[in-house]
């Protein structure tokens, strides 16, 4: 399990020839960086009698990211987890056209599969960026420019697990599905991305 590693085995194995893990992975623990830079803002404000009017707020926001934390990490080891049946598939038998539609038949449930993994990843990472937002205007002043690193970090868990969704669907033989997967990505990034920006943005602003 990914939360097992230390950072030097999970890096050795990330730049090993090893499989997995890979872009999906480390998106998925790119999240969780942002996360815990997040969390870490927020427990620099709480108990100050300077925050005290958002203190509530940020204390149902603490036990939000404790949650997506903890997503992230799934989806780490779940990420793994779905590609092993995918790359299993490539060797399965095709020699009879019996075979052959099986195999297809197999592959597009699998395809399927591993496109969801990063797509989860992208709705916690929205989820994840909208909470930074919220951190950007109501946070310790103090740590504001983590906010700011958080949710470059964030962004990059969006844009990376993109990346898994397309190279899936772009194989996926049932295209209306492909699309419609597509679709939801698409308006993810969209979303997230102008969030991210805007929090980076204000937080930049704030500093200079």
């Amino acid at each position: 399990m990914v939360e097992q590693n230390t950072i030097k085995e999970f890096l050795e194995t990330l730049s090993s020839k090893a499989p997995v893990p890979g872009g999906g992975g480390a998106s998925a623990l790119a999240g969780a960086l942002g996360n815990a830079l997040g969390q870490m803002v927020a427990n620099l404000t709480v108990g100050k009698k300077k925050y005290a009017a958002v203190e509530a707020e940020i204390q149902e926001l603490l036990a939000k990211m404790e949650g997506i934390q903890k997503e992230f990490v799934r989806l780490a080891d779940r990420d793994e987890e779905v590609f092993a049946p995918l790359a299993q598939c490539y060797s399965l038998p095709s020699s009879t056209e019996e075979e052959r539609d099986y195999k297809a038949q197999v592959m597009e449930e699998r395809l399927y599969d591993a496109s969801q993994v990063p797509m989860e990843i992208m709705e916690r990472a929205v989820e994840m960026i909208e909470i930074l937002d919220i951190l950007a205007d109501k946070g310790s002043r103090l740590a504001v420019s983590d906010v700011g690193v958080g949710v470059q970090y964030v962004r990059t868990a969006l844009l990376g697990a993109v990346m898994n969704v397309y190279i899936n669907t772009k194989s996926m033989k049932n295209r209306e599905r492909a699309e419609e997967i597509n679709r939801k990505a698409q308006s993810l990034v969209k979303e997230g991305i102008e969030q991210a920006d805007a929090v980076y943005g204000k937080v930049l602003a704030g500093l200079m």
